[in-house]
């Protein structure tokens, strides 16, 4: 008896705990699969002379378990397989199977601790951002120690170190970093307005073999922040410094070329019902930030330490996305006639909704969205044989980009609504891309989009027309999109863009797509075969660049 009890107990005492660790326990899986194909009119796959390898079938997957216990503890945990090769696009330090991240965690109303990797931003990110994108390939997550105290409800300090993840290793230095977060309007006991401060301080360790440097191997950057609210009105700036930092050319420091950077971001809006404007305006000089000096510029955006996005409209199509603008922080000293400091200008957001039962509004009303952006470079005197500038703080230079862009919303009835999207932009391909032989592109995009449902709920089409015109004789593209909803669940789509002109890469090519997708509850699974055209990938206002690919590629999500 005593022995069937003490079973029974036994029994009992297992099923609670594998309840409570069950009850603990997040999980969440994700796998991305690609099939390459040669293709007769982008190429073969493995042409012999790059360094992919002849692997046609590539699996990305990540598996992330987070498991929480004693209330205040978390244990992270995030496998990585890139298998055979990760896939095209990605950085070949993601090679293989292995831990990605790990971490133990504590937070409670006072305090948060970080032990292992962990992710971090000050202010906006002009001094630190860490991030994860599967999409774009990028992990920059500290590896090290990480803990932010709050003493009162107007105060809270940061401090940190670690060391850079760079694929399944970490960078050679360290990274030491403090932030403060000070909400005056809690001391001042504001009750209708919002006045906070913020200073921050990030330091980046690393020895040289220079003999002699004309820099110290510790860089510094520091942040002050002021951001004020009131009412339907906001205002926020920051200005960044950071010390002396060498150039780097062809992957070696120039030891004759070392200045300072500097960063200047302000930001101000105003909303109300039916209406809303946003500006921002920001100055960037030699604000490139990196965990290894001699990895500056590294096209698969590995060690970036801070965050400089392209500040412009994010697109939604096809034909808007073929000439986006990346943020032009570093210098650049390529020949004489390109010659670079970094950036200045800014961008305007506004947004009118027309009402109901007017003229223009009709049943429905009608949504108005304006955007305008405008980019340049740094005036100012560059000597390309000395390896030297001065440049003017407010000063504009060779413009860079712009891009003007005017969307209206409009509902016609329960059924059926559409989008019309007109965008004009201008595109420096010489600076951007830093390519000797880059046109300046200026473009004409129009786009028309209406969506019709019917039957059961969730069931609907959407049909897509875009038309591109440039002053280019390589650059005149159409485009289209059609996509079928059989339910909330299940989703079609097939879309095309073709470029008539005579650019060398693109011409008469059909980059087409087709597939769908399936979701239920926490579980989503796509199929698509296609093109991939060659050019920027941007996500966030980040963006790299991928090559052309054709083939098969397969997404399952699930988490539980």
């Amino acid at each position: 008896m005593k022995k069937l009890l003490l079973l029974l107990f036994f029994c009992f005492t297992i099923n609670q705990i594998s309840a409570q660790l069950l009850d603990n326990l997040r999980v969440g899986l994700e796998s991305n699969m690609a099939w390459y194909n040669d293709d007769k009119r982008t190429g073969p796959f493995f042409d012999g002379e790059n360094n992919d390898g002849d692997e046609h079938v590539r699996v990305n997957t990540y598996l992330k378990l987070d498991y929480s216990f004693l209330e205040n503890f978390t244990a992270t945990v995030q496998i990585e397989s890139y298998e055979p090769l990760a896939l095209l696009n990605y950085s070949p330090n993601f090679d293989g199977t292995d831990f990605g991240i790990y971490s133990l965690n504590y937070k409670s109303d006072k305090l948060e601790a970080n032990a292992g990797h962990y992710y971090e931003q000050f202010g906006s990110g002009l001094i630190l951002r860490n991030w994860e994108d599967r999409q774009l390939g990028l992990n920059n997550a500290l590896l090290g120690g990480r803990l932010k105290y709050m003493p009162t409800d107007f105060l809270s300090i940061t401090a940190l170190y670690g060391k850079q993840r760079v694929g399944f290793e970490t960078a050679d230095s360290d990274i030491f970093g403090f932030n403060t977060e000070i909400e005056l309007s809690n001391i001042l006991k504001f009750e209708n307005s919002s006045l906070n401060l913020g200073f921050s301080y990030v330091g980046r360790q690393e020895k040289t073999d220079i003999e002699d440097p004309n820099f110290d191997e510790l860089t510094n950057a520091f942040s002050g922040r002021i951001d004020f609210s009131k009412g339907n009105f906001y205002a926020n700036a920051e200005y960044v410094t950071k010390s002396d930092d060498v150039f780097v050319i062809n992957g070696q420091s120039v030891n004759s070329f070392v200045n300072p950077g500097n960063a200047l971001l302000f930001n101000t809006g105003f909303s109300q019902k039916g209406f809303g404007v946003d500006a921002t305006f920001r100055r960037l000089e030699n604000m490139g930030f990196f965990s290894e000096r001699e990895k500056t510029g590294n096209a698969f955006l590995e060690n970036n330490i801070n965050f400089t996005p392209a500040l412009t409209k994010q697109h939604d199509y096809l034909l808007t996305n073929i000439f986006v603008y990346q943020a032009q922080s570093l210098v650049v000293f390529a020949d004489p006639q390109l010659m670079e400091a970094g950036e200045i200008g800014g961008q305007i957001d506004m947004f009118y909704n027309i009402k109901k039962g007017t003229g223009l509004g009709g049943k429905y009303g009608t949504k108005l969205a304006f955007n305008a952006s405008y980019w340049a470079g740094l005036k100012g005197d560059y000597d390309f044989d000395n390896l030297s500038y001065d440049v003017d703080y407010f000063g504009f230079g060779d413009k860079y980009f712009s891009d003007v862009s005017l969307e209206i919303r409009k509902k016609w009835n329960k059924k059926m609504n559409s989008i019309f999207y007109y965008v004009n932009q201008y595109y420096n391909q010489r600076t951007i891309e830093d390519n000797f032989s880059g046109e300046q592109i200026k473009t004409n995009i129009v786009v028309g989009e209406t969506i019709y449902k019917f039957g059961r709920i969730g069931q609907s089409v959407r049909l897509e027309l875009q038309k591109l015109w440039s002053n280019s004789d390589n650059h005149d593209w159409v485009g289209g999109t059609f996509e079928y909803n059989a339910s909330p669940r299940l989703s079609f789509y097939v879309n095309d863009i073709y470029n008539s002109g005579s650019d060398s890469s693109t011409s008469e090519n059909h980059y087409y797509n087709f597939g769908g997708s399936y979701n239920k509850g926490t579980t989503r699974f796509s199929l698509n075969y296609g093109r991939q055209r060659a050019g920027l990938v941007c996500v966030g206002g980040v963006c790299r660049f991928v090559p052309e690919a054709t083939g098969l590629s397969a997404s399952l999500l699930m988490s539980f």
